[in-house]
């Protein structure tokens, strides 16, 4: 195979982020990490992505691929070799690409929640963050991973939030543990048996820093 170039360029807080890295780690793809500042973004990452100007974004072969999802599927397709992500069946892969949809408006609230809410709106907030992590638990099941006995898509997805969960429960005054204790099992099963999982995640304390300091600066900080 001839050499592959792969940059990606991204923020080490970004839950987006961390599922293109555990991705790129399940597959054993090398690449060139570039940490961008978003607060003063890049020229590269201007003209890679210029639509959002967000991260992440994969630069395979000198060609940008954006948005996370997308770039997981992307990583799945060209690195088949190893470490299918994505379920072999047509029905397996649209409930996966269902419940990663899912995710997306989850992680949305959890912003929401943690950033912006105050009085009524938090806890109506934090109501509708946690009944959401409810449902996924049951799309889970007794199962070790969310596509059964193999480490998949949706995990992929939903992992990043293990490294989050403790600002969550600090800002959104929430117990995670105590109302969707299989998710929690799941993640910490996750965290121990996957390399990508815990040589990618950063340490809760760290984003439990970086959230404050996003607090102070939203005005909602104590």
């Amino acid at each position: 195979m001839a050499k592959q170039e792969v940059i990606l360029l991204d923020f080490w807080a970004s839950m987006y982020g961390m599922r293109v890295r555990i991705a790129l780690a399940e597959k054993g793809v090398s690449y060139e990490y570039r940490e961008e500042d978003l607060r003063n973004k890049s020229q590269l990452l201007l003209e890679m992505n210029p639509i959002h100007k967000k991260i992440p974004v994969l630069i395979h072969n000198g060609k940008p691929i954006c948005e996370s999802n997308i770039i997981v599927e992307y990583i799945d397709e060209v690195w088949k070799d190893k470490a299918p992500l994505l379920p072999s069946d047509t029905y397996g892969r649209a409930r996966a690409r269902f419940l990663v949809d899912f995710i997306e408006k989850v992680y949305h609230n959890g912003r929401i929640l943690v950033y912006k809410a105050k009085g009524e709106e938090h806890e109506t907030a934090r109501k509708e963050f946690i009944d959401s992590l409810k449902l996924i638990e049951g799309e889970l099941g007794d199962k070790p991973y969310f596509g059964g006995d193999s480490f998949g898509y949706v995990d992929v997805s939903l992992i990043p939030f293990y490294a989050w969960f403790q600002a969550y429960e600090t800002f959104g005054e929430l117990n995670v543990e105590q109302d969707c204790p299989k998710l929690i099992a799941w993640a910490k099963r996750c965290f121990q048996n996957k390399e990508s999982v815990s040589n990618v995640l950063p340490e809760s304390v760290k984003i439990v820093a970086f959230v404050q300091h996003v607090r102070n600066i939203f005005g909602v900080g104590e």
